[in-house]
């Protein structure tokens, strides 16, 4: 397989990288407070949101690699939601400014580039242009 022909794998690839990172740093915090710790007084669902991450993110991987259009799926809601609960954190309750600016990238470049993976893995490759 050439990325050349099927840019698929790099773009799942890139995903991949990024949430097993994002993983890591969620899997660092349960290992240091428990999968029980109230992020020093946030709301449930925003606890319980950002604990499950920790596993969440760790089965996109596996998916991306796996089970493309899966993946795929995942990848992309887990990043619309994981942005729009840190924008509402954010705004509550104050922003980490360089991970939230990397998350909202991480963002754009996922609704920039899934529809290209996805016409790939669903063997409905984009179309050249053709030449005027």
């Amino acid at each position: 397989m050439k990325i050349a022909r099927n840019p698929s794998f790099l773009i799942r690839l890139i995903y991949a990288i990024c949430l097993a990172g994002a993983s890591f740093n969620h899997a660092r915090i349960v290992a240091a407070h428990g999968l029980g710790w109230n992020y020093d007084g946030l709301p449930v669902f925003v606890c319980v949101f950002w604990t499950a991450l920790t596993f969440v993110d760790a089965l996109a991987v596996i998916l991306l690699m796996t089970k493309p259009l899966l993946g795929l799926s995942l990848a992309t809601a887990i990043i619309v939601c994981d942005v729009v609960v840190n924008a509402w954190v954010g705004t509550r309750y104050g922003f980490d400014v360089a991970s939230f600016v990397a998350q909202a990238l991480f963002l754009v470049f996922v609704i920039s580039t899934v529809s290209i993976a996805w016409r790939f893995e669903s063997g409905r490759p984009l179309r050249q242009h053709a030449r005027a």
